[in-house]
């Protein structure tokens, strides 16, 4: 478990004093304008395990999912299929699925809980472009419980309907997306499936229950992260860490300056989602807006970054990791560490800032939903990690017995490299 951090330390000084309000904390954007002078080390993820979520959406600690890279065919219809297309809907973004896999996990392991956990790579994401939004709020839940914070995604009912109900155009724009990893995987590596569609390099009809998932260990600063999220596939072999594994994307292509700048600014969602998970190549595919596949590039995660540098608002990977360490060093000064069973809300306002806000009791029931839950996190978590009422117990128990280990654990999990 890491230590907890001061309020003073080098990357905190940049940015406005935090404010108080007598409903909220909040956190000042920090400047753009000149990249941190002593930016926060960033460990190479490492993998701790996989998982699948089968046709019927049902969880298993297996490799089924797993998915192989091929080329797709150019001209390949991105459209195609869209009538048969099983999308599962979108819903609460529930920590459940890492919190089974990290408690497979730590058993029989010298591992105790981390320092933050989320549920996707998506939320952490969120919060280090957060520097750079300029349109999309969000707001997530955090739980504190001894020196570990939780994070899940808060999702109204209303943005839920939202999602869940696309207008045409927009739905089928997302449909190129998950076409494009149909004609880009395979089953069987090197060699394309046998379908019975007959369409050059159609890897099967679209099943979004469907998804390979890994879960990693990073460290930003001195805090460890747990991470899960969706893998589209690996080149050639998987042999058990992150090395050939791809990130799939599609884009419009790019018919001028304009279009180049809007696709500079969206690969700054592709670095770091691929960032984050330890996936080292991204391939995007470049559509026309009908859908059909025109070309394909490969980029490598870590050179996105010097790609685009010294571009007219080029975006500065460093800045988004400070005020990553920022926030986290933020929630871990501002949440008390004795309250396990609150849940606060922590809300992002473009081109201002975070608060941060305790949730009554009838936000904490609109969070647990119905479940047999202690805040957000699942009444057998709880249970298992031995907690008490204010959130004491395994975590608090193992926080400086964790955060004093150095180098690779006794299991045989690396310890990863600074980059």
């Amino acid at each position: 478990m890491a230590q907890k951090r001061k309020a003073a330390d080098a990357e905190l000084e940049d940015g406005p004093p935090v404010r108080k309000s007598p409903s909220s904390i909040t956190l000042a954007y920090p400047s753009l304008s000149h990249s941190p002078s002593k930016p926060p080390p960033f460990q190479q993820p490492t993998q701790l395990l996989t998982f699948s979520y089968t046709p019927d959406h049902v969880l298993e600690f297996n490799d089924s999912a797993l998915r192989y890279y091929i080329d797709p065919p150019l001209g390949a219809d991105l459209g195609y299929g869209y009538d048969k297309w099983i999308r599962r809907p979108d819903e609460r973004g529930r920590l459940d699925p890492l919190l089974q896999a990290w408690s497979r996990f730590k058993k029989g392991l010298c591992e105790g809980p981390s320092s933050s956990q989320s549920r996707a790579p998506d939320i952490h994401v969120r919060i280090l472009i957060a520097p750079y939004e300029e349109r999309d709020g969000w707001e997530l839940n955090v739980m504190r419980v001894g020196g570990t914070l939780y994070f899940e995604e808060h999702l109204s009912e209303a943005k839920l309907k939202g999602k869940n109900e696309m207008e045409p155009r927009h739905r089928r724009q997302t449909y190129h997306g998950y076409a494009f990893e149909s004609y880009c995987t395979t089953s069987t590596p090197g060699r394309r499936e046998d379908d019975s569609s007959h369409v050059h390099g159609w890897g099967g009809d679209v099943n979004t229950n469907v998804q390979w998932c890994s879960v990693v260990k990073t460290k930003l600063g001195d805090r460890r992260i747990v991470i899960g999220g969706e893998v589209d596939c690996v080149r050639e072999k998987y042999s058990g860490n992150t090395a050939n594994f791809v990130e799939l994307k599609t884009s419009l292509t790019i018919r001028g300056s304009a279009d180049e700048t809007k696709f500079e600014k969206k690969l700054l969602k592709f670095y770091l989602q691929s960032f984050l998970l330890g996936v080292p190549e991204i391939v995007v595919g470049f559509r026309k807006p009908s859908g059909q596949l025109v070309t394909t590039q490969s980029f490598r995660t870590v050179e996105i970054p010097r790609s685009i540098r010294g571009r007219p608002g080029a975006w500065d990977p460093l800045i988004c990791l400070a005020w990553g360490d920022r926030f986290l060093s933020f929630l871990h000064d501002t949440l008390p560490a004795n309250t396990g069973k609150d849940v606060w809300r922590v809300t992002l306002s473009p081109k201002v800032g975070i608060a941060v806000a305790k949730l009554d009791a009838l936000g904490v029931e609109d969070v647990m939903g119905g479940d047999d839950r202690v805040g957000f996190l699942p009444r057998w978590y709880w249970d298992e990690m031995g907690l008490d009422a204010d959130g004491s117990g395994y975590a608090s128990a193992h926080r400086g017995e964790s955060s004093q280990r150095q180098g690779t654990c006794t299991s045989g999990v690396p310890s990863g490299w600074r980059i």
